[in-house]
Order: C-alpha cells, then sequence, then structure tokens
C-alpha cells in the first residue's frame, strides 16, 4: 500500500510539474504577433501527417532517417507499456494486461524487439557524433549545453531501454521459478525473446531477483517522468511541437515574402494616378506597428513555436550557401538564438509577474553580419524536417535595420539613394538609360 500511496505521488508531481511547464512553453509562445495559419485545413492536416508523423523530409538523407524512425516509433511505442506501469503502481497489480492473452505476448516481444533497435540506433547517433564527428555537429553553436543535452537524450534513452529488458528478464526467471504473485497459473505471461538471454546471468535467488525487477520497474518509470520533464529544457520537445508546427507551417509558395501592410498601403496610394498628392495624410486610427522585428514580441507567434520545435540537426546550416562559403550565417544558430531570447523574456516574466524591459533585445543575440549574409535562396526552409523558416526572421530584422535604424549596410544604402533618385539601382538618370537606343 506504502509503494502505491508512493507511486501516486510521484506520477501526480511529474506530471503536474510538466503540465506546468508546458503551460510556460504556451505562454511564451503566445507573446507573438497574431499569426493567420487557419486557411487550408486539410492541406496542413496532410503536411502534419506526413511531416511530423511519416518524417517525409528526413529520408533525404536515408541512414540516419532509417536510425531516427526506430528510435522515434521504438520510444514511442514501447513506451504503451506505461499505461500498465501506470495501473499497476495505482492499483498493486501486476502485468494487468495480461488477460488479452497471445495479443499481450505479441506485444511484449515487439516491445522487446524495438528496445533492442532503439539501443542500436542511438550507440550509432553517438558513435556520429562524438567519434566520426560530424561537420554539422561541430559548429560554433553547437558546444556546450547544445552537445551534452544532445549526448544526454542518447543516455536516457540507453538507460531506460536497458532497464526495460533488465524489468522482463527478472520477471521472466521469476515467473519461470513459480514465486509468489510473479507466477501465472496460464503459463508464462509475456514473450521475452531478447531478455531471456539475460536469464543465466541474474542470479537464481528469487529475492534477489524481485529486488532486480521492482528496481528496474521503478527506474523505468520514474526515468520516463524525470525525461518527460527534461524536454521542456531540451531540444527535444519536438517530439511534441512537430505536429503543431508542422500543421501551421506555410504553405507553398514557400519563398513568398509578406508585404508589410503600412508600407504596401504608402506604396499603393504612390502609384494611383488619381490620388491627390497634396492631401493631408489620413490620420492612423492607432499608432502603426514597428517595421519589422526588433525583438520576440515583433515576431509572428509562428516563428516562436518555430524556435521551440527546432531540433538543432544542422541540416539547414548543413545546405545554406552562405555559411558553405564561410559567412558567420548559421540559419539553426538563428532559430537558436531566438528561442534562447524568447526563455530569457519567459524568466523576466516569472521573476516580475509581467515583463520588465531588460535593455536587450534579438540583436543581442544575432549580429547584424549574420543578417545582412543570408542569400535569401530558401534553402534552409526547403531542407528543414520540422518546417521551420529561419527565413522569415532573418527578413523581419533586416526591415527593422533598415526601416527603423536605417542601418543598412553601404552597398544597399546606395541601391535605395539611386532608385529614390532615378527609379533603378543603378546610378544613372531616367533619361540617360535609354541613350543606348540612339547608339549605332
Amino acid at each position: 500500500m506504502i509503494g502505491q500511496i508512493l507511486f501516486t505521488i510521484i506520477l501526480l508531481v511529474g506530471a503536474g510539474y510538466f503540465i506546468s511547464n508546458i503551460q510556460k512553453a504556451i505562454r511564451n509562445i503566445k507573446l507573438g504577433k497574431p499569426s493567420h495559419r487557419d486557411d487550408h485545413k486539410e492541406q496542413r492536416l496532410k503536411n502534419m501527417i506526413l511531416k511530423a508523423f511519416g518524417q517525409q523530409k528526413m529520408f533525404k538523407r536515408p541512414i540516419p532517417a532509417l536510425l531516427h524512425l526506430v528510435v522515434y516509433l521504438g520510444f514511442i511505442i514501447i513506451n504503451i507499456e506505461v499505461i500498465e506501469i501506470v495501473i499497476d503502481g495505482i492499483f498493486g497489480t501486476h502485468r494487468i494486461l495480461s488477460f488479452m492473452g497471445g495479443f499481450y505476448n505479441f506485444l511484449i516481444g515487439s516491445f522487446e524487439f524495438l528496445a533492442t533497435l532503439v539501443i542500436v540506433s542511438v550507440t550509432i547517433f553517438w558513435i556520429r557524433r562524438n567519434i566520426l564527428k560530424l561537420l554539422r555537429f561541430q559548429s560554433p553553436e553547437m558546444k556546450g549545453w547544445p552537445k551534452k543535452d544532445a549526448n544526454l537524450i542518447l543516455y536516457f534513452e540507453m538507460v531506460l531501454m536497458t532497464a526495460f529488458l533488465t524489468m522482463n528478464a527478472a520477471d521472466y526467471k521469476l515467473q519461470v521459478l513459480h514465486y509468489g504473485h510473479y507466477y501465472f497459473k496460464q503459463g508464462i505471461v509475456g514473450s521475452f525473446p531478447i531478455s531471456k538471454f539475460l536469464y543465466n546471468i541474474l542470479p537464481d535467488n528469487p529475492e534477489s531477483l524481485v529486488l532486480i525487477e521492482r528496481g528496474a520497474w521503478w527506474f523505468h518509470i520514474i526515468g520516463i517522468l524525470v525525461f518527460l520533464n527534461y524536454l521542456y529544457f531540451s531540444k527535444h520537445l519536438h517530439i511534441l511541437l512537430a505536429f503543431p508546427n508542422t500543421y501551421y507551417a506555410k504553405l507553398p509558395p514557400l519563398a513568398k515574402f509578406e508585404n508589410l501592410e503600412s508600407v504596401k498601403k504608402e506604396v499603393a496610394l504612390m502609384m494611383d494616378p488619381n490620388a491627390d498628392p497634396y492631401a493631408m495624410p489620413v490620420e492612423e486610427a492607432e499608432e502603426p506597428d514597428r517595421f519589422g522585428a526588433r525583438d520576440v514580441f515583433d515576431l509572428e507567434w509562428v516563428y516562436l513555436l518555430n524556435a521551440y520545435t527546432c531540433t538543432e540537426c544542422g541540416r539547414c546550416t548543413d545546405v545554406c550557401p552562405a555559411n558553405q562559403t564561410g559567412k558567420k550565417l548559421s540559419p539553426r544558430k538563428i532559430m537558436m538564438d531566438v528561442r534562447d531570447r524568447l526563455e530569457e523574456v519567459g524568466k523576466n516574466i516569472d521573476a516580475n509577474g509581467e515583463f520588465v524591459d531588460d535593455g536587450k533585445s534579438l540583436l543581442d543575440y544575432i549580429s547584424k553580419e549574420e543578417i545582412w549574409a543570408c542569400t535569401t535562396c530558401n534553402a534552409c526552409v526547403e531542407e528543414c524536417p520540422v518546417e521551420n523558416d529561419p527565413l522569415d526572421v532573418i527578413i523581419a530584422v533586416r526591415q527593422y535595420l533598415v526601416m527603423e535604424e536605417s542601418a543598412a549596410p553601404s552597398e544597399l544604402n546606395m541601391t535605395f539613394t539611386n532608385i529614390e533618385n532615378n527609379g533603378a539601382p543603378w546610378q544613372y538618370s531616367q533619361m540617360d538609360r535609354l541613350n543606348w537606343v540612339d547608339e549605332d
């Protein structure tokens, strides 16, 4: 009875802390500006199924995609057993779902094969990161915590799957020994195609076996709760957020830029031949929004969701032509910087009850050199497996720099001046531009 009470308390605390952190993430995401992504619901649902469930874009690189799919499906499917563990923990039962008979045996056997594949896949991922040292995992933004975070998750998965197999092995041996409530009249409950190989390694003493089985059982469920709550502090929050992120992703044409409405109105007025150039401007009903984005508050909430969903896989940076030619720009770092600033803002709100201006902005995280290195080729958006859009963040910060701070590079300022004075990017008057017509 004490064990059941303790289990219930741990379960409630773990679930409560997780819900509290998810609410913080939702609050932080809602700090962004409105984003009108409620159109084409069928197309968005299809996009989510293909990109989040099916991991379609991952398969541009088949080997890591297959390994990732094994880890993803294995971890999700194996944790179906958590349902049984929760029921057993609360009510003091043992393998409560065994009444399913042959199907139950099939499930447990499948879980064991998947657990083994997860361990193999995670080991290969660890080797790729730490021994082979793939180039995209060695970028400056991946030093320190990002590297530790990636490895911690791999260790988590290895240990949890090992605990699962150890628990099953001890349970199987106790069933064979017909010990206590582990014995079932109908025979061996569950199929143990992998863990049975641990049979001879485990002790023959039933009391020792019970300690191993119970220890692995408690370690497995507590480990899952710890893992669940760790997600909020990790890049692996994408396990949950990939689904809404792909649903609200930009639909084709992906390279289409959104116009600033306030600028669009001014240009339309200038181009209107019937407009009175001497008329007094119509007073705005409210103060216009800031041009572009200075801070996370100026970005649409979808881009804040993008930041939390970033997997830090580096595929965007890997295909970025600016990065490949030695420029400082890394689209992955842009997403990580937005998330770091958003987290800083969230902590500010937690400490003060509301946001208190700290004098910082996205430009304290993202340098102007990075912003202007982008060629706007859209390669990063095309490559991202969870449909993030670093390009729109870059463009929004550029708009702020140009229209609010007049901080464009000198080459662009010259182009702007020529367009204003000559009606073209070149340093020729509109009259001179036609001189070639008269040439022989």
